[in-house]
């Protein structure tokens, strides 16, 4: 595993515990019976009060847009400079994409049912998976567990994780409590089994509004492919490919990466090929100048690029 791939493992598993535990350590929730969001441990309210319209009126700004407001300015600038980076590097529910596509593979050879072939078994990158039919349990088991966490965990940002809880390992559930868990589960088994990627293509409004502010910066972060050395991928088994876990071809022009993580799984793959030749990856993470090639090349237009864009970096090679 490169030290990229270390990090992205290191800040999703992060997030994924903090996703869960959130609700149960009063960082973030909103309270349904309470009324209001708590935010680390104390009530988060506009300060609504008829008799105070000047002060409700201020509350209003500082405890209501204002932070909307920083945090939608964060989020506008992330997006525009790195596109999806919180779907690749932070974002829950795409731990889950990996995990489930990393055993799908392993019990059939092919990250999702809706691929037509299996992956070869020995790649270019070295990459050696051969199929155990026999893992398909852990398939479903995986399926089965984060969809229950996922369906209490949503749960509890809504009502009081002590109850919530509680009543789950008490076997006292209320009805409305039971309907919750028990449709969220089913809806998310469905999900997880069958469209996790078309809902992180189409589906996630986060995912979406990141997608299109990073289309409009042509000088954001993007793979980038070395056009120049086109012909080296000739004897290539498609590593890159094999790799995404958005199912994407990462060698084609930016508007056809619409959906891309950022999770740099294609490039590592491209480097580990390319290593075994003593030469140097075809696909690199570009911005800038460098990133015009792929945000730009279509209907006619081929930009020109600085000539060293594609020109190793020795400090920043990735230590295995």
């Amino acid at each position: 595993m490169s030290a990229t791939q270390r990090s992205r493992l290191i800040w999703r598993s992060f997030f994924f515990v903090l996703f869960v535990l959130a609700p149960a350590l009063d960082l973030f929730r909103y309270d349904l019976d309470l009324g209001h969001f708590i935010v680390f441990g104390q009530a988060w309210t506009l300060g609504i009060d008829a008799d105070q319209p000047l002060q409700t009126s201020l509350n209003i700004i500082l405890r209501g847009f204002l932070p909307l407001a920083l945090l939608a300015g964060f989020a506008v600038w992330l997006s525009w400079r790195y596109g999806r980076l919180y779907c690749g590097w932070l974002c829950p529910h795409f731990s889950v994409v990996e995990t489930i596509n990393a055993l799908m593979r392993r019990a059939s050879g092919k990250p999702t049912l809706w691929d037509a072939h299996r992956l070869p078994q020995d790649q270019s990158d070295g990459t050696h998976i051969k199929p155990r039919p026999d893992r398909w349990w852990l398939v479903a088991l995986a399926v089965v567990f984060f969809s229950c966490l996922w369906a209490v965990t949503l749960l509890t940002y809504l009502l009081s994780p002590a109850e919530v809880w509680g009543n789950l390992f008490s076997g006292q559930l209320s009805r409305n409590q039971f309907i919750f868990i028990s449709v969220a589960s089913l809806l998310l088994i469905i999900e997880f089994t069958f469209a996790r990627h078309l809902f992180c293509r189409y589906g996630c409004a986060v995912g979406l509004f990141q997608s299109l502010l990073w289309m409009g910066n042509h000088r954001s972060l993007v793979v980038g492919f070395d056009r120049q050395r086109a012909a080296a991928c000739a004897d290539c088994d498609e590593s890159c490919e094999h790799a995404c876990p958005m199912r994407l071809q990462p060698r084609r022009i930016k508007r056809k990466m619409f959906t891309c993580t950022q999770c740099q799984q294609c490039v590592q793959a491209c480097e580990r090929v390319n290593e075994v030749k003593g030469e140097h990856s075809l696909l690199k993470m570009l911005n800038g100048p460098c990133a015009l090639d792929v945000s730009r090349r279509d209907f006619g237009h081929h930009p020109k690029i600085p000539e060293n864009c594609f020109q190793p970096h020795s400090s920043s090679k990735d230590k295995r």
